[in-house]
């Protein structure tokens, strides 16, 4: 299992979730999340007891980690990224799933390629750092700059610290964090 390509299709479904978000009604786009859990779900079934299912089969090969739910990763993005769609308003959906997609990718992806300070486990300083960068540039043109720093942090922090999956936990925090902000 390659975790840089692990990572990149991480990105590119997270951007492809993002946009579903951004650009559709929340109703619909809820639609489409549901949807694609359902099927995920059946999908990851199918594998997990051994029937073939063309390319997810091969993906979930090439890509999952040994010994976990096939899917689970991308099953916890979009479960989470539907949970907040219901929860919360759609502007502060749009940058926490956005959140998810980069930091989580980029601080892997840097951390494997250039982390040489380890802070916990086997996350580095320089991935950290990186995916809180991206994710604030990313979420600029979204929010105002202190909320995109704040939320980035605490993103961060759950993506470090987290004793679950982050994919879970991270666009939730980032949800909570905005709406404290913009009430605030």
């Amino acid at each position: 299992m390659d975790e840089i390509m692990r990572k990149t299709v991480h990105i590119v479904f997270g951007l492809g979730i993002t946009a579903m978000i951004y650009f559709l009604d929340r109703d619909l786009a809820i639609t489409f999340l549901a949807l694609g859990l359902f099927v995920g779900a059946i999908l990851s079934d199918a594998v997990h007891n051994g029937h073939p299912v063309p390319l997810i089969s091969y993906l979930i090969k090439s890509l999952e980690r040994k010994d976990v739910l096939p899917g689970k990763g991308a099953l916890y993005f979009a479960l989470s990224s539907l949970f907040c769609l219901i929860v919360f308003p759609k502007q502060v959906v749009v940058p926490a799933v956005l959140t998810l997609t980069l930091l989580d990718g980029f601080a892997t992806i840097v951390g494997i390629r250039f982390g040489k300070q380890k802070i916990w486990k086997n996350k580095t300083s320089e991935g950290l750092f990186a995916g809180v960068g991206v994710a604030v540039i990313a979420m600029l043109p979204l929010i105002a700059p202190l909320q995109a720093l704040v939320a980035a942090i605490v993103a961060g922090v759950v993506e470090l610290l987290s004793p679950v999956d982050d994919n879970l936990l991270i666009p939730v925090a980032v949800c909570i964090v905005l709406t404290l902000m913009a009430t605030g």
